[in-house]
């Protein structure tokens, strides 16, 4: 449900960071962090509603002069004008033809270099763009602006000894390896025409088209699409309509979109679909030998039982991932629950915003191609508010507990990752040109350790869930 470590790696950056917040990039002139000059400024700071604030600075008439009149010398030393000389433009002709160009431009510059000092001054960390309004630009007083931004807030974690979360344990049966190589014969199996009517886990070939109140639609239509009965990949009623016909088959029949489908325009709209079925082929599991151990890259395995004895140990992997995921989530919504703060709204619709991107990515589509109805962001918005609060919450707790990654912390973890690849040492060599990726394993082994302090401190109750009810879920 949460992805905690690419959202806690941009976080902890933005909350050490002294800049003007994301998407304000200072302007980097030679005096920046120090004006060169006098810094004769004063800020005054608002609360509005929430996590918003307002941020007011005034800058010194002699900051905003010197600015000017260094740009104006520096106009004035290769100025060329009709009737002087080069460098001997009087001032007053270089202000009438300069002067707001000038101006505007020591505005930007007094702006971009005042905010972040400020902010370091107040203490700030800025989670939005700040939103500039000019109060006063008359440089005969102080120049004047306002700045309205979000802030993080400041988080001050709770871990409350009355509240358990929940460490599950799943367990594992003989049937349950049954099914799972029961599954694999069939995911690995061969069609053959069958001169029969379909029936469940038949695979069928067909034309179909679809209309709503006799239109079509994007999407709505397919020719010799192979579909298995009972895989259910589309939508509910579809594949019941295609038991009991036969190859030759032409019908129609109605069901509707369900009413949380992911497209809204189709949302809950009865659908009439127009059917031609050209094929109906029935499964022929795969054969439990050498070719099907090397398709799933099964080293080793020479007959059923060696097959079936690295199947076990595969589910035992799995088993062991899911109990710990299943662990993590309970805990997760433990400190969610016990933790009630406000979230600025600019990172949540941001991470909503990304998070959009990520299932739309994963249709093979792009943001700036798919329709505005399709993974709308306001449905993300409710996980991304946790996922942000989750985020910010993990923040703290780092620094809380002065958790930090050592070197030899890292180089086991790389040893384990690498002990996954046939050539290992290639891989450790490869990995280390890589900062993006060892950033990634840092964040992981932060949150292992952050896990490890966190099961210490709060109370568990086990919860005991069979393999064949997590397979079902």
């Amino acid at each position: 449900m949460f992805r905690f470590l690419a959202g806690v790696a941009q976080l902890v950056r933005a909350l050490d960071c002294e800049s003007g917040g994301r998407g304000f990039e200072p302007h980097r002139s030679p005096h920046f962090g120090h004006f060169g000059y006098n810094n004769n400024m004063a800020s005054k700071l608002k609360k509005l509603k929430d996590l918003e604030r307002q941020l007011t600075v005034s800058v010194s008439v002699e900051d905003y002069e010197s600015k000017y009149n260094t740009k104006l010398t520096k106009i004035k030393s290769s100025a060329k004008l009709d009737g002087f000389r080069k460098g001997n433009v009087p001032n007053d002709v270089l202000k009438q033809r300069y002067g707001d160009s000038i101006h505007y431009e020591v505005l930007n510059e007094l702006i971009q270099e005042s905010y972040p000092l400020e902010l370091r001054t107040q203490e700030l960390k800025p989670a939005s763009p700040p939103a500039i309004n000019i109060e006063s630009e008359d440089p005969t007083k102080p120049i004047s602006y306002s700045a309205v931004f979000e802030v993080f807030p400041e988080v001050k974690p709770k871990l409350s000894r009355w509240t358990s979360y929940e460490k599950t344990v799943i367990t594992l049966e003989d049937s349950d390896v049954d099914l799972a190589i029961t599954d694999i014969t069939e995911r690995y199996c061969h069609w053959h025409k069958a001169d029969r009517a379909a029936q469940e886990k038949d695979q069928v070939v067909i034309d179909f088209e679809g209309k709503i109140e006799g239109e079509g639609f994007e999407g709505n239509q397919s020719k010799d699409f192979k579909l298995v009965i009972g895989s259910k990949s589309m939508i509910p009623g579809f594949e019941d309509h295609l038991l009991g016909k036969s190859s030759g088959d032409s019908f129609a029949f109605k069901t509707h979109f369900p009413e949380d489908y992911f497209k809204k325009d189709l949302a809950g709209k009865e659908t009439e679909f127009f059917i031609t079925l050209h094929e109906v082929q029935e499964m022929h599991k795969a054969e439990i030998n050498k070719e099907l151990f090397e398709t799933l890259a099964m080293e080793g395995v020479e007959d059923e039982a060696g097959f079936r004895a690295e199947i076990l140990k595969r589910m035992k992997g799995e088993i062991e991932q899911q109990e710990k995921s299943l662990t993590k989530e309970s805990l997760y919504e433990t400190l969610l629950k016990g933790n009630d703060f406000k979230v600025p709204k600019a990172t949540v619709d941001e991470q909503a915003d990304l998070m959009r991107k990520d299932s739309l990515m994963r249709m093979g589509q792009t943001p700036e191609n798919a329709a505005d109805d399709l993974f709308p962001q306001e449905d993300f918005l409710e996980n991304a508010e946790k996922r942000v609060r989750l985020d910010l919450l993990f923040s703290a707790l780092l620094k809380k507990y002065e958790l930090e990654v050592q070197e030899s912390d890292l180089e086991t973890f790389i040893e384990e990752e690498a002990s996954k690849y046939k050539d290992a040492e290639q891989f450790k060599t490869w990995i280390q040109s890589q900062p993006q990726q060892l950033d990634q394993y840092k964040m992981v082994i932060l949150e292992n350790l952050l896990i490890e302090k966190l099961e210490s401190d709060l109370k568990s109750k086990v919860k005991v869930i069979k393999f064949s009810e997590l397979a079902n879920k």
